[in-house]
C-alpha cells in the first residue's frame, strides 16, 4: 500500500472516493491524528490517480458518465467485485439463514460439524473419523456459516466486511481465502475438542482477522491496514466477558468461546508470519 496525499479531517472526500471506485482504482483512506490519508494498492494506477485528483481539486466532473446517473450503487458494486472471498461468505451465510428458516433442523444437521441423529428420541453424534472417512470434510467449515438469531448474523457480517475487505483489497483474494479455511476450520475444531457439536457462527472467522489486521497495522505500518484501538479493546472484551459467569446471568450464556479464542489465535499467528514477511522485504 503506498501513500499518496494528506488531507485535513474537515475535508469531504466522499465524491472522491466515489470516483476511485467507480474508475476501479484500489485504494484506501485511513483516519490519522494529523488527518484523512488517501493510500493507493497497485503503484502502476498511480498516475490515474493523480489524473483524478488533480481534476477533482479543480471541481470539475470525475465520474464516468454511465455511472453518473447511479453513484450509489456503483460505489457499492465495485467494492464487491474487489473483495469476492467476502462476498462470497456474506452471500453463503445470508443463504443458509434464509434456508433454516424455510426447511429448518434439516439444514443445521447437514452443517454440524460431525453427523447429527435422532437415536432413540435423543440425539446422537458421529466423530470425526465419520466425516473424513464419509468424505463429508465440508462439516469442518461449514459451521462458520450457521447464524441462530438475526443479532448473531448482523454483527458477524458486519464484522467479516469490515475486516475482510481490507484484506482483499490490500493483500489479495487469495490471502482472504487462506484466512477464511484456515480459521474457520481452526476455530471449528477448537469448540468441538471442548465436547461441543451444535454451534456455529462466522465469529471465529471475525476475531481471526481482528488479529491479523491488527498485527499487519502495528508490525508494518505502511501496509494501509487499520484498526481502531478501541475496537480491538471492545472487541476482546467482549470475548473475555462471554468466558464468565456474569455473561450466562444476563443471557449470553451460550457462545462459542473456544471458537473465539482460536479464531483469534489463527488470525495472530498468521499475522506475526505474513507481517515477518513483509518486514524482510526491501
Amino acid at each position: 500500500m503506498y501513500r499518496i496525499m494528506l488531507f485535513p479531517h474537515d475535508t469531504d472526500t466522499s465524491e472522491l472516493r466515489r470516483a476511485l471506485w467507480a474508475h476501479r482504482i484500489g485504494h484506501r483512506f485511513t483516519d490519522e491524528t494529523e488527518g484523512q490519508v488517501l493510500w493507493l494498492a497497485d503503484p502502476a494506477q498511480h498516475d490515474a490517480l493523480i489524473r483524478l485528483l488533480t481534476r477533482w481539486q479543480r471541481g470539475e466532473r470525475i465520474m464516468p458518465e454511465r455511472r453518473q446517473r447511479s453513484a450509489s450503487g456503483a460505489s457499492l458494486a465495485v467494492p464487491l467485485r474487489q473483495a469476492p472471498v467476502t462476498a462470497a461468505a456474506l452471500g453463503i451465510s445470508l443463504l443458509v439463514f434464509a434456508l433454516m428458516y424455510v426447511f429448518g433442523d434439516i439444514v443445521v444437521a447437514m452443517l454440524t460439524v460431525v453427523p447429527v441423529a435422532i437415536v432413540g428420541g435423543g440425539l446422537a453424534f458421529g466423530s470425526l473419523t465419520d466425516v473424513l472417512t464419509s468424505g463429508q470434510v465440508w462439516r469442518l467449515l461449514s459451521p462458520a456459516f450457521l447464524h441462530f438469531g438475526w443479532m448473531h448474523l448482523i454483527f458477524n457480517m458486519m464484522w467479516l466486511w469490515y475486516f475482510g475487505r481490507q484484506v482483499e483489497t490490500l493483500q489479495g483474494s487469495g490471502r482472504m481465502l487462506v484466512i477464511l479455511l484456515v480459521a474457520g476450520v481452526g476455530a471449528n475444531l477448537a469448540q468441538y475438542a471442548t465436547g461441543t457439536a451444535l454451534f456455529g457462527g462466522m465469529s471465529g472467522v471475525d476475531f481471526a482477522l481482528l488479529g491479523y489486521v491488527w498485527l499487519m497495522s502495528r508490525r508494518v505500518p505502511g501496509s494501509g491496514f487499520f484498526v481502531p484501538q478501541m475496537l480491538v479493546v471492545f472487541m476482546l472484551g467482549w470475548m473475555v466477558f462471554t468466558m464468565t459467569d456474569m455473561a450466562a446471568a444476563v443471557g449470553f450464556g451460550n457462545v462459542a468461546n473456544e471458537a473465539h479464542l482460536g479464531g483469534l489465535v489463527v488470525g495472530l499467528v498468521m499475522g506475526w508470519y505474513y507481517s515477518s514477511r513483509a518486514r524482510r522485504l526491501p
